[in-house]
């Protein structure tokens, strides 16, 4: 068996899902000097963050972050690449495992009660085979004590891609698309709002905006990476 497994690593051996150097036996997902040097944000830390800026007289959260700085060409972007085209299930979890237990000790999302990941339309689902926000929230509940609901927030309309649309025409696309699918269920909650890279944030501000109108409702939003910093 251990000569099975060597000649595997041979041929195909494990590589780092971000820069694509060869993976150390104790790495996983990341080598090292990646998990070092990926540029992260800390946000989670910081009131009044750019995330949360981008979201200012758009729509009403409490907190926002994400975990990565996302710069095109960079290796955060190969990440992302790897993870939500190339099905690499395994950078969601892993993300949000560790993103998760930095979320705990904060004080700003520790008290989060429900992670709801940004679905995915049906015929998109489909097409990619799974939908990335929510393999990331999986992680995130692996470290933290709220579990994730898929199945609460609904996409209602298949929109077209977002990846080199306009600010506005993003805004356009997705503009009141979603639904709830029990909202008595979410009253007094502090609910987490997931996906994974904030652009312009209007998807995100398309969910935020059917939620608000739960009563007593708290929203956090969480993303693996943002273009806001």
């Amino acid at each position: 068996m251990k000569i099975i497994n060597n000649l595997i690593e041979i041929f195909y051996p494990k590589i780092c899902l971000a820069c694509e150097r060869r993976l150390l036996d104790h790495e996983r997902v990341l080598c090292s000097y990646c998990e070092l040097n990926l540029p992260k944000t800390n946000f989670h830390n910081r009131e009044s963050n750019p995330v949360e800026i981008l979201f200012w007289g758009r729509c009403r959260i409490d907190s926002a972050s994400a975990y990565y700085r996302y710069i095109k060409q960079g290796n955060v972007q190969n990440l992302i690449h790897n993870f939500k085209y190339k099905g690499y299930q395994e950078i969601g979890l892993y993300i949000g495992e560790i993103y998760g237990k930095q979320l705990m000790a904060s004080e700003r999302y520790k008290t989060v009660d429900l992670i709801i990941p940004v679905p995915l339309h049906n015929k998109k689902l489909k097409i990619r085979g799974f939908n990335q926000s929510e393999v990331f929230a999986h992680g995130l509940s692996r470290s933290m004590k709220a579990i994730t609901d898929s199945t609460i927030l609904i996409r209602n309309i298949h929109t077209s891609t977002q990846t080199k649309k306009s600010r506005w025409d993003r805004h356009k696309n997705v503009s009141s698309i979603f639904s709830i699918k029990d909202p008595e269920l979410l009253k007094g909650k502090h609910i987490m709002i997931v996906d994974d890279v904030i652009t312009t944030g209007s998807t995100i501000e398309s969910c935020v905006n059917t939620l608000t109108e739960i009563e007593d409702i708290k929203i956090s939003v969480i993303a693996i990476a943002s273009a806001a910093h």
